[in-house]
């Protein structure tokens, strides 16, 4: 057989690429001698660095013309026998297109974001697992891959490790919870001020350390949350992506909305409690069966689109349902 390269394009965004990362691994174990490089925009390099399955990483620095088009050149010359597009819109189609790799694996129009990007595709995959890692496992399915358990092989630097060691010493060594109240558009927040109420609930009832993170431009999010918290929420600094790895990994459990720190998380192995409301569970929702879900939206609800304001679904969850929910899974978590 000849030899197998293989150019995955997942861009980004976080909780994107690490519903990404099981579908490389089916890759390596179907073809333990391929090449395997993986096209990714340059802020999200912590999460595939470090990755055993893959040959190379390469980091688009910006996104102007001119970088795409070197890197077009650049993955020309790597003589690719596939790409697997899994971003799916214009930008990512277009570059493995360039490529010139004979076979460029992508889903259907159903299944784009973009529907022309489509057309770049040699092979149109419509998957039909309900969640994204299943969905993005099929293009790997159809690469010649066979369908795996999940896997997240996420590295940790020890100077990351060694930054949280520090960040964390006034603690001394006690367990923490992460609440994390962004979610990249309102109408998947839970209003950070509820944070804050679940942050002096968990204080006062249980003894627990509550720090909040926030991601490039929650900032005002994390501070209303710390606000409302009667002084018991502790505002976490601005990290760099690999050492918010590391503080997830330490913590004993994670409260999000749909978001990069839910997945991330969840990827880590961590506790994490769930808030949805417009977006589908089934589809983003946490990959451990064990982690816990609070949404009170029918599925008539459920929507995509990016509105300014809280949705009507988030607003329902109230911070009791949040604290149950925090008590069954720790309470699964203890027991293990």
């Amino acid at each position: 057989m000849a030899e197998q390269r293989f150019l995955v394009v997942r861009l980004g965004s976080l909780g994107d690429i690490v519903f990404t990362i099981p579908a490389v691994a089916a890759l390596r174990a179907a073809f333990p001698e391929a090449r395997i490089d993986w096209l990714v925009d340059r802020r999200w390099i912590a999460l595939v660095e470090g990755n055993p399955h893959l040959t190379k990483i390469i980091a688009l620095p910006d996104r102007s013309v001119k970088t795409y088009l070197g890197c077009a050149k650049g993955l020309r010359e790597n003589l690719y026998t596939c790409a697997i597009d899994i971003q799916a819109l214009y930008k990512s189609a277009a570059l493995a297109w360039l490529s010139r790799a004979p076979r460029r694996i992508g889903f259907t129009r159903n299944f784009v974001r973009e529907s022309g990007a489509a057309l770049f595709y040699t092979e149109r995959i419509a998957p039909n697992a309900p969640h994204m890692v299943g969905q993005n496992m099929a293009l790997a399915v159809a690469a010649g891959a066979r369908e795996i358990p999940a896997e997240f092989p996420l590295h940790i630097a020890p100077e990351a490790s060694q930054k949280v060691e520090s960040l964390l010493e006034p603690l001394s060594g006690k367990p923490f919870v992460v609440l994390s109240p962004g979610g990249g558009w309102k109408s998947k927040c839970w209003p950070a001020e509820r944070f804050g109420h679940l942050a002096a609930r968990l204080s006062v009832e249980r003894s627990f350390r509550c720090l909040v993170n926030s991601g490039p431009g929650e900032e005002r999010l994390a501070e209303a949350a710390v606000a409302a918290s009667e002084g018991t929420l502790t505002l976490l600094p601005k990290m760099s992506l690999d050492v918010l790895m590391a503080l997830l990994q330490r913590a004993m459990l994670v409260v999000a909305a749909d978001s990069g720190p839910l997945h991330l998380a969840v990827a880590l192995k961590t506790p994490v409690v769930g808030l949805f409301g417009p977006t589908d569970p089934a589809r983003n929702g946490p990959y451990c069966k064990e982690d816990i879900v609070v949404r009170n939206a029918s599925e008539s609800d459920t929507t995509y689109k990016r509105r300014d304001e809280y949705s009507a679904a988030m607003l329902s969850i109230g911070v009791q349902q949040v604290l149950d929910a925090i008590e069954k899974r720790l309470a699964v978590a203890n027991r293990r």
